[in-house]
């Protein structure tokens, strides 16, 4: 793995690279994106953004989800997908809110992850974007991208968070989840473009020759489709 000094370099370079990293989802305050970050789990940030301006129009803060059932709430929030699960959760959510905290999203790790359906990367999101403390979250972009460059070296979400929030002063790690999330969006997808990367140098992907041809999976041979006989 990567020392420090080399993992802050390599984030200077790939924030470089992108300077326009930051959350795709659209939040005027902690409650919003609260909300729009758990709607994102497998979906995806464009298409959350298509449903949480009338979710927010209809649910302006805690007290009125609180108040919702999940046949009111289900069809408003089915094309994120676990439309279901997700409704239970922010229903949850909302009342432990009202209940615990007198509506407001609290501003400390340990509070935010006993709230329902609210994880360490959820936490971050919006302790680092909304919240104004020091967040590091690792989604499976943040996995891929770190432990392929060699910045991280583990598949364990919670590991790679404390990897590189040691190398890195906490005021970065906010920025620097978010440059990750987006060179796994844009270059360092699970097929990499690393042709466009700005570490292309430094990666221990792309150095040990793993895109190689000669390492590339060969295609299968076409076959012949057999037809059934006639009865």
């Amino acid at each position: 793995m990567r020392s420090p000094a080399d993992t802050r370099h390599i984030l200077d370079t790939l924030e470089a690279q992108h300077p326009d990293a930051d959350t795709e989802l659209h939040y005027t305050n902690a409650f919003e994106l609260l909300v729009a970050t758990m709607l994102s789990a497998q979906s995806t940030d464009a298409r959350v953004n298509l449903v949480t301006p009338a979710f927010f129009k209809r649910y302006p803060g805690a007290p009125a989800l609180a108040k919702a059932t999940p046949r009111a709430l289900e069809p408003q929030i089915h094309s994120t997908g676990f439309f279901r699960a997700k409704s239970k959760a922010l229903i949850g959510m909302a009342k432990a809110l009202v209940e615990r905290h007198e509506g407001e999203v609290p501003a400390s790790m340990e509070a935010l992850v006993e709230l329902p359906g609210v994880g360490r990367k959820t936490a971050n999101v919006v302790l680092g974007h909304a919240l104004g403390v020091p967040g590091l979250p690792v989604d499976r972009h943040v996995l891929r991208v770190a432990n392929r460059i060699g910045i991280a070296s583990s598949d364990k979400p919670e590991v790679v968070e404390a990897q590189l929030g040691a190398a890195l002063p906490k005021e970065r790690w906010t920025q620097a989840s978010d440059t990750l999330i987006l060179h796994g969006r844009r270059i360092c997808k699970p097929r990499p473009l690393c042709d466009r990367c700005a570490v292309q140098d430094e990666c221990h992907f792309y150095q040990s020759g793993a895109l190689s041809p000669e390492r590339a999976p060969r295609k299968p041979r076409a076959t012949r489709r057999i037809r059934a006989p006639r009865r």
